[in-house]
């Protein structure tokens, strides 16, 4: 039913590439152009390395009011959830302090995660991990910094009992965000948590 439903909709709407609004062909969600400029990762946690029009549709997406991205960029992400199959309980996205996500109008990680949990075929858990402090944006911070800034920014919330986690965010930089989130996890009496993210910055490439 699904596969109708997105059949009639790439009728009635064809599908655009995130990274350049370009119309896509079949199921490929980024153009053949956008496709050619990508680098994938050969590391299991991350999909793409981030750069190009990758993260020309992180940028979109986040920061231009484009929540629609979420579905398509999320299935990318969900084809390449295999290692995980069968390996945890639930997937956590990272969240936004509920300010941001306020003014932002959706939580970018959350929109990620959900096709994510959907090919596990696990519960997501929206509510696994509160955000206690809106941290300033990490972007122009240098690494001491940036786990300084994120230190103590997250709270365990309603993870009933689980063992396993794979934690979803868009970017990873030094992955002090994913440090500090993955301990309150712990904190709530995770086990084992893994990371997923959509694109992994190459030290030294960027802020």
């Amino acid at each position: 039913m699904r596969d109708l439903l997105d059949g009639l909709l790439t009728l009635l709407a064809p599908r655009r590439c995130p990274g350049c609004d370009e119309a896509t062909e079949g199921a490929e969600v980024f153009c053949a152009a956008c496709s050619a400029l990508i680098q994938r990762t050969s590391e299991p946690s991350a999909v793409f390395e981030y750069g190009g029009p990758v993260a020309d549709a992180i940028q979109r997406f986040k920061y231009d009011g484009r929540s629609e991205l979420g579905a398509a960029l999320g299935s990318v992400m969900a084809a390449d959830a295999h290692p995980w199959a069968g390996k945890v309980d639930a997937v956590v996205p990272v969240p936004l302090h509920w300010r941001r996500r306020r003014s932002r109008g959706y939580d970018q990680a959350a929109l990620l995660a959900k096709p994510v949990a959907r090919s596990l075929a696990v519960p997501v858990m929206l509510r696994g991990l509160r955000r206690v402090r809106n941290t300033p944006s990490q972007v122009d911070l240098p690494h001491r910094e940036r786990q300084q800034n994120i230190a103590g920014a997250f709270a365990p919330r309603r993870l009933h009992g689980l063992a396993r986690v794979l934690l979803i965010d868009d970017v990873r930089t030094t992955g002090a965000t994913l440090r500090a989130a993955s301990e309150a996890l712990r904190a709530g009496g995770v086990s084992e948590v893994y990371t997923f993210v959509l694109a992994a910055r190459v030290l030294g490439q960027g802020a």
